[in-house]
């Protein structure tokens, strides 16, 4: 059986990341950038500095600006644009000329303004009704491009597009699950990296674990309480794409949410973190979805409404602290 032909769009950390695994596995892959100087330096020095520093790229990765040679002839598209871009990356996809016939894979994590749309839903509004399927999960790029054990889910409406996308991806290093539940999937890769920010701002406040373990297990009330409103499956949110990648985004050094609710926590402005940052940290813009959305669909999510105060109105993280602690009493 002939391998898979596969194009990545966007030179980030994760795109770079599953790059690199796939042609691990033999399979021809090319990376595409949307800035035409960072690709021709990936191209030289072989490292993506920026966003994966310290993993060599293969030196039969084809690495390209051209948009038009990166899709021709390929049998899957990894689209990894950060979520806020990715309408735009889609429209040059469009003019470049896409194929109807290939599969097409989301791996971006968010909700995009003003739409409130999921990424499936915008792939879907520009290319059609494609074969589209989205991965999630705990993936910290570095740890999946040095091989630590990692575990994700792909989602599609399509059971033979998942089962397509869990024959390219898993190894024994990268086990891929499925699940039929796009919207869930969806929802808890996003929504995670709001609550992320709330525990950032929590270490960044010097609180403990107790602090930690409360805002993980109410933020993940919050999450599936928003995505059964919107259709999702409720259990989706306690599996890998849910709990799984809300543990890991809480906890490691890694996450840019984390990073960012931190700083924020110390006293810092979001413009001023934001500014000293090279990576998106997809949970900034997701805070007010997350928050719209809220209200949209009439669902109580306390924490994820403070996070967007703190962000977009300047409140005081302590008083958004003592706001969620002496809310009116109630059952869990």
């Amino acid at each position: 059986m002939k391998k898979a032909r596969i194009a990545i769009l966007g030179d980030g950390g994760w795109g770079t990341t599953l790059a690199v695994i796939l042609n691990r596995k033999g399979y021809k892959v090319t990376l595409w950038g949307a800035f035409k100087d960072y690709a021709a330096y990936l191209n030289k020095k072989r490292i993506n500095t920026k966003f994966l520093p310290g993993v060599k790229l293969p030196h039969d990765l084809e690495i390209t600006h051209d948009l038009k040679k990166a899709l021709k002839d390929k049998d899957l598209v990894v689209i990894a644009a950060p979520s806020q871009h990715m309408r735009e990356v889609l429209k040059k996809v469009k003019r470049a000329g896409y194929s109807r016939e290939a599969v097409y894979l989301s791996v971006t994590k968010g909700i995009e303004i003003p739409t409130l749309k999921r990424m499936s839903e915008v792939i879907h509004s520009e290319l059609g009704n494609i074969k589209l399927g989205v991965l999630s999960g705990p993936t910290i790029a570095h740890e999946v491009a040095f091989g630590v054990p990692t575990t994700a889910v792909v989602s599609s409406h399509d059971k033979a597009v998942r089962k397509y996308l869990q024959n390219i991806f898993m190894s024994d290093k990268f086990r891929i699950y499925t699940n039929p539940d796009v919207v869930g999937v969806e929802l808890g890769g996003s929504l995670k990296n709001v609550i992320a920010i709330a525990c950032g701002i929590s270490d960044g406040l010097g609180f403990g674990t107790n602090t930690k373990a409360g805002i993980l297990s109410r933020g993940l009330v919050e999450m599936a309480r928003l995505g059964h409103a919107m259709g999702a499956n409720a259990g989706t949110f306690s599996g890998i794409s849910g709990l799984g990648d809300l543990v890991t985004t809480c906890i490691s050094n890694y996450s840019r949410n984390r990073f960012v609710g931190e700083q924020i926590g110390k006293g810092k402005t979001l413009k001023q973190v934001s500014g000293s940052m090279q990576m998106v940290a997809e949970g900034v813009p997701t805070a007010e979805c997350a928050y719209k959305l809220s209200l949209k669909y009439k669902v109580d999510m306390p924490i994820v409404k403070e996070v967007y105060r703190v962000l977009y109105k300047n409140k005081s993280p302590l008083k958004a602290v003592k706001e969620l602690m002496t809310r009116q009493k109630r059952e869990e």
